[in-house]
């Protein structure tokens, strides 16, 4: 009998009182303000970003920073924050990467049916903020990585939807700012949503050259840093890499040995993404979830670079599905990921700054895996249950309602 699950469940779906929100949203501001008080510049990654709109300002070139990896619609979207005080932008960017870190949670939350006054809405991202350390980094960071974190649950929400174009604009916008979900278009190709790919594509095309056009050096992203992330030279930046290609040749791996297998996993991790939209158990908006996640974490796993708050792109999205049966956050593999990023807790040898993307790569690679072993699971034999009907729990309503 599931009495058990359907309880727990149900609980957890009904709405919660005022004192859980209460208690996120002061745990919350507490990570906001500290945030504004130890940085000037709204992170050091925003910084970044400000600092080429401040270039392109005076006439220079913003990819002069090769630090400064985003395509040039960012230089345009970062301009606003060079005419603020920084005693706002201190305070208002960290808001801004919670607010839109809240957003994306609550989007995922749609594409189960969970509404966004339930036990499991509050619980859920309380989880994340004190259990994935992940997700406070990049609030101490600044980095716009939350554009994506924010953009692709709203996007698949569109899908589930059957919003394809929709979605593709969504995936667009956020490409032309940061090219990090770029992988997502291999779903339209999968669906066949010809004219959402075409979307997806010509969205930040049209923005970025736009963009470039208006750059002392219009073709400094492909010039600069294009070459930049295929090489990988700064070897400070590569201390903080997770992915298996930066991570192995610091363990005694040759170079070249290490890029082909973390290419052979990402291939890998396409083809289970393929065979999870083709089939498999679970419903429509799993697999969705299921498919997409795959293709991140396939991406992440031979990006360079790839740090630890890309997960908060896919980690939120697998999370808002653990009270459907056969969602991957219901494996045990997907909380094991977990343990190497609480935080506070110490790890032998691994104390040391540059020395922490060994316990990211060990989470990425964990995950991949865990989705790996869910999309091509077989779909589950149903077994007619001999109790009457009326003896039977009804199932926990997880469906898609309005908002």
């Amino acid at each position: 009998m599931n009495t058990g699950k359907v309880a727990v469940s149900g609980w957890m779906l009904r709405p919660t009182t005022w004192h859980a929100w209460a208690a996120l949203g002061v745990v919350l501001l507490a990570a906001v303000i500290r945030v504004g008080l130890k940085s000037s510049g709204g992170g050091m990654d925003n910084a970044i970003v400000v600092r080429a709109a401040e270039a392109w300002l005076e006439g220079r070139s913003p990819y002069a920073d090769r630090h400064f990896l985003y395509l040039p619609g960012a230089v345009l979207a970062a301009v606003p924050q060079t005419l603020l005080p920084q005693s706002v932008v201190r305070f208002l960017v960290p808001a801004g990467v919670a607010s839109s870190l809240v957003f994306g949670w609550g989007c995922a939350l749609r594409i189960y049916g969970v509404r966004w006054r339930s036990r499991f809405a509050a619980l859920g991202l309380l989880v994340l903020v004190v259990v994935f350390a992940p997700f406070v980094h990049l609030i101490k960071l600044g980095n716009w990585t939350v554009a994506s974190a924010a953009a692709l649950p709203l996007a698949l929400l569109l899908v589930c939807r059957g919003k394809w174009v929709g979605a593709a604009l969504v995936i667009g916008a956020a490409v032309a700012v940061k090219p990090l979900l770029v992988p997502v278009v291999l779903l339209f190709v999968f669906a066949r949503r010809w004219r959402a790919l075409g979307a997806a594509v010509l969205v930040p095309a049209v923005v970025s050259v736009a963009a470039a056009l208006a750059m002392p050096d219009p073709a400094g992203f492909f010039t600069r840093t294009l070459p930049f992330l295929l090489q990988g030279d700064d070897k400070f930046v590569r201390l903080y890499e997770a992915s298996p290609a930066a991570i192995l040749p610091r363990l005694g791996v040759p170079q070249g040995a290490a890029t082909l297998l973390a290419l052979v996993a990402a291939g890998a991790g396409v083809w289970c993404a393929w065979r999870r939209w083709r089939g498999g158990e679970g419903t429509y908006e799993q697999r969705v979830v299921e498919t997409t996640a795959m293709l991140m974490l396939a991406a992440f796993l031979v990006s360079r670079p790839s740090y630890d708050h890309y997960l908060l792109v896919v980690v939120p999205m697998l999370l808002a599905g653990v009270l459907v049966p056969g969602a991957v956050a219901r494996e045990k593999w997907f909380w094991l990921a977990f343990v190497p990023q609480i935080p506070g807790f110490s790890w032998p040898w691994l104390e040391q700054g540059t020395r922490r993307a060994f316990r990211d790569s060990v989470t990425l690679c964990v995950l991949a895996f865990t989705a790996a072993r869910c999309c091509l699971r077989p779909p589950a034999v149903i077994v007619e249950d001999a109790r009457p009907p009326e003896a039977v729990e009804p199932a926990v309503p997880v469906s898609r309602s309005a908002f």
